[in-house]
């Protein structure tokens, strides 16, 4: 039901940002011009601009990306129409040459630029945990999630920045969910798969189930099944709602998706010896009282993407969907962390954050 909330306003603020950035190109001279002997035809006239741009997202990229460029747009050209409305009344000048929607369209490029950027150039960021509890030497994890395969990264991208995961040395490697989505093609991710096998890691690579993983409507070239044997056949453990002793140091567990019927938090460790640190993993970060209650001592999410187009993950925070967007946490004895995301999910911008893959350091006793 939310979902459908925020979608069907989306929808409705896309709609109203076509209205107003064809009124807003209409003040430009040519269009201006033709008002004055032909107000309909220079609406029509006015609309052809609009239409190109938003005709243009939806061929090179896809209809949510088009929202995106379109709401930016929207949104930046008011900001100058206001600043342009305050200058002309401290100044007492007539409206001239249309300079704020010269200014709004230059903004709007700049900020999508970088944030195509953000969302293609994968970032290390590294995070350091410490715990009272014995686990030996010092355990370097590393994590990404959200992958997404087909947004921003194909087959042979995705390994590619697999040779930056191999560059910091894991201890394991995680998957912390949405390794595909609905729409990815079956070429790219056995050729994924295929980049994990290779990983070269004391503890080797596990994998938990994403909401996309499964596919919402089963219109990919795969089946679920598929997926599940390219990642065990390739040596990737898929963990669901299940836990693994590694090395008689630190447990695993890996909780199902919250889209599935899960077992609680607390069953999944009751039966766990709580001397040994335990990590673990759910893809959704929404459960943390839960989790902490479960004598967790690190909780690995993705998910959110860090927010990826601001500020849909401050309104996600607000409307109680998550309990954290990105970054670390602490309650009680537990620690909780966010990534951003590998990719993300039909849009390639990141507005509001950055495509990153975690160094996790965890030292104990």
């Amino acid at each position: 039901m939310i979902w459908a909330f925020i979608f069907g306003t989306v929808l409705i603020v896309g709609i109203i940002s076509v209205f107003y950035l064809v009124s807003r190109v209409r003040r430009f001279p040519p269009f201006r011009g033709l008002a004055e002997k032909h107000k309909l035809l220079s609406w029509l006239a006015a609309a052809l601009p609009v239409a190109a741009l938003a005709t243009g997202c939806c061929i090179l990229i896809n209809v949510f990306s088009m929202l995106v460029v379109m709401l930016h747009l929207m949104f930046i050209w008011i900001i100058c129409d206001l600043i342009a409305f305050i200058i002309r009344k401290i100044t007492k000048k007539e409206r001239g040459f249309p300079l704020e929607g010269i200014a709004a369209i230059l903004i709007t490029a700049a900020v999508l630029s970088v944030g195509w950027y953000n969302a293609h150039h994968v970032r290390v960021s590294s995070f350091s945990f410490t715990t009272e509890k014995s686990l030996g030497e010092p355990l370097r994890v590393v994590m990404f999630a959200d992958s997404h395969l087909g947004i921003t990264l194909d087959g042979d991208s995705f390994t590619k920045e697999m040779e930056k995961v191999q560059a910091q040395n894991p201890d394991i490697v995680i998957l912390a969910g949405d390794f595909v989505d609905d729409d990815s093609e079956k070429a790219d991710m056995l050729k994924a798969c295929e980049a994990l096998k290779n990983l070269k890691t004391r503890y080797g690579v596990f994998f938990i189930y994403g909401n996309h993983d499964n596919g919402y409507y089963q219109y990919r070239n795969f089946s679920s099944q598929e997926l599940r044997d390219a990642l065990t056949q390739n040596g990737v453990t898929v963990l669901e709602d299940e836990s693994v002793l590694i090395d008689d140091r630190f447990y695993l567990v890996g909780r199902l998706d919250r889209t599935f019927n899960r077992a609680e938090a607390q069953s999944l460790t009751a039966d766990l010896d709580h001397g040994k640190y335990i990590i673990m993993l759910d893809h959704q970060p929404n459960d943390y009282q839960n989790e902490a209650d479960a004598d967790a001592n690190l909780v690995l999410s993705g998910h959110t993407h860090g927010g990826h187009i601001f500020p849909a993950g401050q309104i996600g925070l607000l409307l109680g969907m998550n309990d954290r967007i990105y970054g670390t946490e602490r309650r009680g004895n537990c620690d909780f962390l966010v990534t951003s995301g590998i990719s993300g999910w039909a849009i390639p911008f990141k507005t509001g954050t950055f495509s990153e893959i975690c160094v996790i350091d965890i030292t104990g006793k």
